[in-house]
């Protein structure tokens, strides 16, 4: 946790250099492109460890530390808060923007509309174009920002929209990054209608046609959805079991989690029932067997095999058939009622 600490420290004295210093007017692309990595750690430390209070304790008391020596040393400084981390690449490329000493040459590459490079043996991500890729983005997420009640037609077309942008984003290469930078950006500026977004998403892996130019896109797009559980919990059931018949590694995936979930609860025996112990959005007892069921009546041949493995579960929990015991134990009791 110290290494982590000190570069986050790092990272922040960095923009602080990279917004308010005059040494950035020796910076070439490379010292911007390293930049941009340790930001992006930055970002991928907070999605790792924000739900840990522990943690999220002494990385703030970290930053407090660091932005207050920032302060004694740069007038005017703008303090960078946990809550900011998420988002350290958009200030850092804000504050290069704003820093008048900031070669020409750099600005000229950030928005170049030729774009990145194929940079796969670089040792560093080319940060070429960075600026119109963004502005880009802005746009798409414009345009394909849901709206408060979606019909059924306006999904589809959004659907056919966002997956020639990512065919458009991963046709430059095997690096998914930009992907998955533009979903995110796109999920962020639907705040608050997520929800509506994730019924985008689907509809465009439901209504896609199988060519080879969708392929990339409806791969990407299927891992990336398995991936957010709090979007599967909020999507209704009928349309995550539409995914499921549609594509089997969906399928296959979908069942995964549903286990995951089970695995995540405990027997309260005040309340004489299984609830999720996570923070995020829970899904009770019932509703995860009406979502096996669901899942098994749409696919037949998964009920044998997942039931097999039910069934290893329960036996490793010491094959207990007494409620509360054994959520696999009182899974595969509902399950056969």
């Amino acid at each position: 946790m110290e290494a982590v600490l000190k570069n986050l420290s790092s990272t922040v004295e960095l923009l602080a250099v990279a917004a308010y210093s005059g040494t950035v007017e020796q910076w070439e692309k490379y010292n911007v492109s390293r930049a941009f990595d340790w930001a992006r750690y930055c970002e991928h430390i907070y999605s790792r460890y924000h739900s840990n209070p522990a943690i999220r304790r002494v990385m703030e008391q970290q930053l407090e530390l660091t932005n207050q020596s920032l302060q004694d040393v740069i007038p005017g400084y703008t303090e960078v808060s946990f809550s900011d981390l998420p988002r350290l690449q958009h200030l850092l490329l804000v504050g290069l923007l704003n820093n008048p000493e900031v070669p020409i040459s750099l600005l000229k590459m950030l928005f170049d509309t030729r774009g990145p490079v194929d940079n796969m043996k670089s040792e560093y991500q080319d940060v070429t174009g960075l600026c119109s890729h963004i502005i880009q983005c802005k746009a798409a997420c414009k345009v394909l920002s849901p709206l408060t009640e979606l019909s059924a037609a306006g999904a589809e077309v959004q659907g056919r929209m966002l997956m020639e942008r990512l065919g458009a984003l991963l046709s430059r290469g095997s690096d998914t990054r930009p992907a998955e930078h533009f979903l995110g950006c796109v999920l962020q500026e639907c705040e608050g209608a997520g929800r509506q977004f994730c019924l985008v998403i689907t509809a465009a892996l439901l209504t896609t046609k199988n060519s080879a130019a969708q392929t990339a896109p409806r791969e990407f797009l299927l891992d990336w959805l398995q991936n957010k559980h709090s979007v599967l919990q909020s999507l209704p059931a009928t349309l995550l079991i539409d995914l499921a018949k549609e594509h089997k590694k969906f399928r296959d995936a979908y069942c995964d989690v549903l286990k995951k979930w089970a695995s995540d609860m405990e027997y309260i025996i005040s309340e004489g029932e299984w609830v999720q112990t996570s923070t995020n959005p829970t899904v009770s007892f019932q509703k995860l067997t009406e979502r096996f069921m669901a899942l098994f009546e749409a696919c037949p041949s998964l009920r044998a095999k997942t039931e097999k493995e039910l069934k290893a579960l329960k036996i490793s929990d010491g094959d207990f058939d007494v409620k509360g015991l054994s959520v696999w134990g009182d899974l595969l009791s509902a399950l056969n009622m």
